[in-house]
């Protein structure tokens, strides 16, 4: 069980990296261009945090029932029909004329990702033996970092030339073409036999509740998320306002900061499968609270760049380990119901930091967010390093890399 055995495997990790990418671009464009909107639509700055929360709680919610159903009907449909879903969501930003308008469509946004962010992992879960499934998450993941590189400053400026509609008129284009990937490269990875209804749905979600691990590893990634969205919501408008920087600057930043959490993400899920998963999460969580807690605290637009680039090469440490730590916790049956608490509760916590992002920034400013985002890491970090344990032996895996 060395090898996967799917007949494309190059096309499918580009396919699931093509995937993640745009997703997280679509996602994570809303904050370095949140004044962009507050200016087009005449929104209060203390509303914007909304459009975080609306898509966070879509996501949430759609992962519940996307755990259980991917089980059943296997990971490729959902991610089949799910592409198809969030392009035609993100075409249709382009006549967001009113904040009500673009709440409603990042809500529909948000119902796709509920779908697609688990399945691509738990895709992998299914196909990709544990000794090898580091360096396929590092491949994977790094679509997340892919999305800041080349999507995040790509939006940025053209919501700054052209509106902020356009990047994610640009992004649903993306995505349909990344949906006939899809439908190309994927194979069936699996799906249990039998009838789907309530009863077996939850099935999957009490035998996750059951494990005080699993209890555990959701509620770290509730933490984690909280942290990532408590600190990021504002930085660019705190650094817009601090450091007279304008998209350009923000573009930059973040480009530079993506481009080191690609590579560093690439290199860390390969060394995870040779040293371990837990070491590096842990380390990378740990550091990534002291940098937030620096960040308000540096003299310079220079500062700020270099602080940031290291923060994403923290990120980049955690990101792949973590998924494949995550998905050998438990075999391939219950996999997709644990992706999806997974996620439902990672978006929960993020949605929760935004409400704290926006009562932070508005009571005490930008040290308010870096404290609230350092207390959510080193909780994570905690967290993990008591409650949850490496496995030593990989939990079954089943289908076409079995």
């Amino acid at each position: 069980m060395s090898e996967p055995r799917l007949r494309y495997y190059p096309l499918v990790l580009a396919s699931l990296t093509l995937v993640l990418f745009t997703t997280s671009a679509q996602f994570l464009i809303v904050s370095p261009i949140l004044p962009r909107i507050a200016e087009d639509l005449h929104v209060p700055e203390e509303q914007l945090g909304v459009l975080v929360t609306a898509y966070a709680v879509a996501v949430g919610g759609c992962a519940f029932l996307a755990g259980p159903l991917s089980d059943k009907l296997g990971r490729r449909a959902i991610l089949r029909y799910g592409t198809l879903w969030m392009g035609a969501a993100l075409v249709l930003h382009g006549f967001a004329t009113t904040f009500e308008l673009l709440l409603v469509l990042r809500f529909l946004a948000g119902t796709a990702s509920g779908f697609l962010g688990g399945a691509a992992v738990a895709y992998i879960g299914d196909t990709v033996p544990y000794e090898k499934r580091g360096q396929a998450m590092g491949v994977i993941t790094s679509g997340f970092a892919l999305g800041q590189v080349v999507g995040i400053p790509m939006g940025t400026l053209m919501a700054g030339w052209f509106g902020y509609r356009v990047p994610f008129v640009v992004f649903g284009g993306v995505m349909l073409a990344v949906s006939a990937l899809c439908w190309l490269a994927l194979e069936d990875s699996g799906r249990r036999q039998g009838k789907f209804g309530i009863a077996e749905a939850l099935e999957g979600y009490r035998y996750v509740v059951s494990r005080l691990d699993l209890i555990a590893v959701n509620l770290a990634g509730l933490t984690m998320m909280l942290s990532v969205s408590a600190f990021i919501v504002y930085q660019p408008l705190w650094i817009e306002r601090t450091f007279d920087v304008d998209e350009n600057g923000i573009a930059l930043l973040f480009g530079v900061g993506g481009l080191a959490n690609a590579v560093t993400g690439w290199i860390a899920g390969g060394a995870s499968d040779r040293w371990g998963r837990k070491p590096l999460v842990l380390a990378s969580s740990g550091g990534l609270g002291v940098c937030m807690l620096m960040t308000p605290f540096m003299p310079s637009y220079t500062a700020i760049l270099a602080l940031f680039v290291f923060t994403m090469c923290l990120v980049g440490i955690r990101i792949s380990p973590l998924n494949a730590w995550v998905t050998s916790l438990v075999d391939t049956d219950h996999r997709g119901s644990l992706m999806a608490i997974w996620l439902a509760t990672s978006q929960v916590g993020f949605a929760l930091g935004s409400a704290v992002a926006g009562y932070a920034w508005t009571n005490y400013g930008f040290i308010g967010n870096a404290l609230a985002g350092c207390t959510a890491a080193l909780t994570t970090a905690v967290i993990l390093a008591l409650f949850v344990g490496e496995p030593k032996k990989e939990a079954a895996v089943s289908g076409p890399g079995a």
